[in-house]
């Protein structure tokens, strides 16, 4: 008998909501089975399970429908609210809500203008970030040590670009491949873009200068991968600068807006990286030449002006004939002038030598002794009788002092005697010697420029009869009598007495006296 099949009046059979709810749920499965459903994607919900729930829709009604985190894994088509997809799944019912809903087995796009549509939408959104505004595209750099390619290792993208790389530039490039269609391109292709990133430069591994991703031409449904959103923020999202080369000159995706520089090919794409090594090699030889040139030209001006300043110039002759002429008139100055020179040095010595008096440096030497003897003589007894003075002075108040601090005292005072009786003994014999020293030294003064030692070495003083001094042949000539005095005495000459001898201190005779 069908369940569903009507009783007779009053003996209907009575279900519970299971009963029913499974009921339910096996006639619609089993009616329906695999479905294809066509319609517009509505409120579309990620939780953190993983399942995607969303609903589809068309101009007048709307079912519920959930994609398990399974098959949510394996699409190729993200769900995205606007997008006209294709579902392809079971309908069931889900008895918790009393509601039936699409079991999602696959999504497709419904048809180019879906692709486009959604295309169009994500790029209104990436731009409405910034992501496509000039001025945060980065500048390629000149000449890359290392270039970064991501695309597929065995297609002839590659090939192209180490073929142009060779005939242009030769560099290092590091590959990273990756799946260039499908479902794994997008994917891929991010981790690749994020991993040159997260190279260390400098590193055992290099790290790029230059990334290019690359791929050849195909259908929008070929290139699809390179319009995920993930793709495009991890090109937006690269220090390093990129490049984009995906399809033929007519092929445009999301990754093409968000690159720093766009080319047309793959080929294109080399030829931006890196210049002409031969036409750099050209442009070095002909600045070089520049150089070279302008460095001539340079010095010849130079050397030009150089002369015509030494045209102006007067000769050396000229400029020397005048300092010469003066060296010449004051080196014939110079003998005379140190004759004289010396012999004011001599006259001044003569006279300040007159004034030194050992007799009187003697006396005041004792005089300074015997002040100094005395003053000695007086301290002793004077430092005694301040001793006696204080020795009594502690004797009356000794009852009211204790004895032990007063001894104390008393050795360091007497200590202090001592000390202050050895240094002025120190005194006196330091500055007794010091008169003594300067005494000798004296008296060696006076021996050396006395005309005495001149006497010694041979020379003898002429004087007339009455003792004066004589200093030319004519003075001679007029005296009556002449004496002679040498070294160890006097002698007359010529009938005269000798006069008395030079009492010591006297005056010297001059130098001109001696012969």
């Amino acid at each position: 008998m069908d369940l569903f099949e009507e009783d007779a009046p009053g003996n209907a059979p009575e279900f519970t909501v299971t009963e029913i709810s499974g009921a339910i749920k096996r006639v619609i499965e089993g009616e329906f089975g695999h479905v294809h459903i066509r319609g517009e994607i509505g409120r579309v919900s990620f939780p953190r399970s993983g399942h995607v729930y969303l609903d589809l829709k068309d101009d007048r009604n709307v079912i519920s429908a959930v994609i398990w985190k399974g098959v949510a894994s394996r699409l190729e088509t993200r769900p995205e609210e606007g997008l006209e997809v294709v579902a392809v799944g079971r309908i069931t019912t889900f008895g918790g809500q009393s509601k039936y809903q699409l079991v999602i087995e696959d999504l497709k796009p419904a048809g180019m203008g879906a692709l486009m549509a959604m295309l169009e939408k994500r790029k209104a959104a990436l731009q409405a970030e910034g992501l496509f505004a000039p001025e945060r595209k980065k500048a390629l750099p000149y000449l890359p040590e290392v270039i970064g390619v991501v695309t597929s290792p065995s297609g002839a993208v590659i090939r192209d670009i180490l073929h142009r790389l060779r005939d242009r530039f030769p560099r290092k490039v590091m590959i990273w491949p990756v799946a260039v269609q499908g479902k794994n391109c997008a994917p891929e292709v991010t981790r690749a873009i994020e991993g040159f990133n997260r190279m260390s430069p400098g590193g055992a591994m290099p790290r790029p200068d230059l990334l290019i991703v690359a791929r050849g031409g195909g259908s929008i449904e070929d290139l699809w991968g390179f319009n995920e959103e993930i793709v495009a923020r991890a090109a937006a999202a690269s220090e390093i600068p990129l490049i984009s080369a995906v399809g033929h000159e007519t092929d445009t995706t999301l990754i093409d807006f968000v690159s720093d520089r766009r080319a047309p090919t793959p080929t294109a794409a080399a030829e931006l990286a890196v210049p002409v090594r031969g036409e750099l090699l050209g442009w070095v030889a002909e600045q070089g030449a520049r150089l070279v040139r302008a460095e001539t030209q340079a010095l010849d001006l130079r050397s030009q002006r150089l002369r015509d300043l030494g045209r102006g110039l007067p000769r050396k002759d000229s400029l020397l004939e005048g300092p010469q002429q003066k060296l010449d008139h004051l080196g014939e100055r110079l003998p005379r002038a140190l004759v004289g020179l010396a012999q004011a040095r001599q006259v001044k010595l003569s006279e300040s030598a007159g004034s030194l008096r050992p007799g009187i440096l003697t006396r005041r030497l004792a005089e300074d002794s015997r002040r100094l003897e005395a003053l000695s003589a007086r301290l002793e007894p004077a430092l005694s009788r301040a001793v006696d003075a204080k020795s009594e002075a502690l004797g009356r108040r000794a009852d009211r002092l204790s004895l032990g601090p007063i001894r104390r005292e008393i050795d360091r005072q007497g200590r202090d005697f001592a000390r202050v009786v050895q240094q002025i003994r120190q005194f006196a014999e330091a500055d007794l010697q010091r008169r003594r020293d300067r005494l000798d030294s004296l008296d060696r003064l006076m021996s050396s420029v006395s005309y005495k030692a001149t006497l010694a070495r041979g020379y003898a003083m002429v004087r007339d009869g009455e003792g004066r001094i004589l200093r030319s042949k004519a003075e001679a000539g007029k005296a009556a009598a002449l004496e002679l005095e040498f070294a160890d005495g006097r002698v007359a000459v010529g009938g005269g007495k000798a006069a008395p001898k030079a009492r010591k201190g006297d005056e010297p005779p001059e130098q001109g006296s001696l012969f």
